[in-house]
């Protein structure tokens, strides 16, 4: 699961290779941790090429109360809610990092080892006249499940445009094993016996 990430100005910088379309309008977005219910850059299909732009994250619940964040990627193509959305509005989200929390509520940064920028798979929709955005996780890599058993789905850069706008491949990448990250922790605490 996937609940905050970071994203900054040189992430950016590094996805402007991606991008086919014009220039993208200019964002009100700035560097930093980005939350649920906030609006964040994210990479999407036009009729003129693929473009940079700003959405917020997640899609109301239906009670009214909360959002939904993440899909998960393994059975999103049997939820009503989300497969029309996977099949022909797929975005992808850019971060330079993401959190995930350990059993103790110790925050843990996942990142690519090089500390390039994260593609991570994603969705969008039309809600309530806003366009809104979710991001796709799956089964955690042997880098993530020691805390958490969800991560988000990592594609790799010169799988953003396919993942946009070929939908033949679509079933393929939702079944993709993310690449191995790096795990940073500013406090990780220690077992007494494991000092002995």
């Amino acid at each position: 699961m996937c609940s905050r990430y970071y994203i900054d100005d040189d992430t950016l910088d590094e996805i402007s290779g991606l991008l086919t379309g014009r220039k993208s309008p200019i964002l009100k977005w700035t560097a930093g941790d980005v939350h649920p219910g906030e609006t964040a850059p994210i990479i999407m299909k036009r009729n003129t090429g693929i473009w940079l732009d700003e959405m917020k994250w997640g899609f109301p619940q239906y009670s009214g109360k909360g959002l939904f964040i993440n899909a998960r990627a393994e059975t999103t193509l049997q939820k009503k809610t989300f497969s029309e959305s996977v099949l022909h509005r797929r975005c992808v989200i850019p971060a330079r990092h993401f959190y995930e929390w350990d059993t103790s509520k110790n925050k843990v940064t996942f990142l690519r080892e090089s500390g390039s920028t994260l593609y991570m798979a994603g969705f969008y929709n039309l809600i309530e006249d806003e366009i809104r955005f979710m991001i796709l996780t799956t089964q955690a890599n042997p880098s993530v499940s020691p805390v958490h058993d969800r991560m988000p789905l990592i594609l790799e850069k010169e799988n953003v445009e396919d993942w946009i706008c070929d939908g033949e491949q679509t079933q393929a990448f939702l079944q993709k094993i993310p690449v191995s990250l790096q795990r940073t922790q500013e406090y990780e605490q220690q077992s007494l016996f494991g000092m002995l």
